[in-house]
């Protein structure tokens, strides 16, 4: 009879933590960033049909990077649990501490259960109150580990470059044209060189305390983001080039070199307008555990 194997309980969570890393890190990275009127999300994400940012409840907002399925049955999750427990008691009763409590329990028990792979999930969960002092930023780790994050944080890929370039330049009370475009550069930002992001591969999402309608998160859109990005939006990733200063691999007269050419358009991602409406389709995902 054969013996099995033994690893150690140490060496167990060890190699499961790396394992959650490791897909956490291949994700593109997301930034939060306090601003004068609320709290700003924003995400690299060509994809016009996935979000990583998303409404939970009307002061609520979820963002996450990782493996898609995993977080977006999270956020059904914590949809149907802010429903619930705003419809059995009172909306008032609906926190983001309650929600990022329940977070916690939910990925520290599946990170624990040797009977599966945990999750590869880094979430946000963000909620804006009456003023700045009342914001509320919650980072979940894969392990269920909760830190309250305070006027801004990175999360996934290149998270350690962003929050370095966030710390160096972020500044209390920023207007949301200057905190998108400080959270937009920091996205880009390595010490090799900066990268500029266009906004059309961008998602960017707020929860701005002012908006007199209950629910206070809103979609930017690509066209909003372009205008407060100015230069840094252009649609390929560039300013404008002005004549004389062509780059090398292209002819400096464009129109003689392809006389039938057509100028592309930007694309358009699916977002929500600024009126009220339901942000995603209703949850169809098991409800938290």
């Amino acid at each position: 009879m054969s013996m099995p194997f033994y690893v150690s309980p140490e060496q167990l969570m060890k190699d499961r933590a790396d394992f959650a890393r490791k897909g956490i890190a291949r994700g593109r990275s997301v930034a939060v960033v306090q601003y004068a009127d609320g709290i700003l999300f924003v995400s690299e994400n060509p994809s016009a049909a996935l979000h990583k940012i998303s409404e939970i409840y009307d002061r609520i907002a979820f963002a996450a990077v990782g493996r898609y399925n995993e977080f977006e049955n999270l956020r059904i999750a914590g949809v149907r649990l802010a429903d619930m427990r705003g419809y059995s008691y009172d909306r008032r009763d609906v926190t983001g501490r309650g929600l990022a409590n329940a977070y916690a329990q939910t990925l520290g028990a599946i990170f624990s259960s040797g009977g599966e792979k945990p999750y590869e999930v880094e979430i946000f969960v963000g909620e804006v109150g009456e003023g700045p002092e009342d914001d509320q930023i919650f980072r979940l780790t894969y392990d269920g580990q909760v830190a309250d994050e305070h006027g801004y944080a990175a999360m996934g890929g290149s998270a350690e470059q962003v929050t370095a370039h966030l710390r160096e330049t972020y500044r209390p009370g920023l207007s949301l044209a200057e905190a998108a475009t400080l959270t937009v550069e920091s996205l880009g930002y390595h010490e090799s060189g900066s990268r500029v992001i266009p906004a059309a591969s961008l998602e960017a999402a707020v929860l701005n305390r002012t908006r007199s309608q209950q629910r206070k998160f809103r979609r930017i859109s690509d066209a909003e983001l372009s205008t407060a990005l100015g230069d840094r939006g252009a649609v390929n990733g560039q300013a404008d080039v002005p004549d004389g200063d062509q780059p090398a691999d292209q002819p400096a007269d464009q129109s003689a070199a392809k006389p039938d050419a057509q100028p592309q358009q930007p694309p358009t991602r699916a977002t929500d307008d600024a009126t009220e409406g339901p942000d995603d389709d209703p949850p169809v995902a098991p409800p938290l555990a």
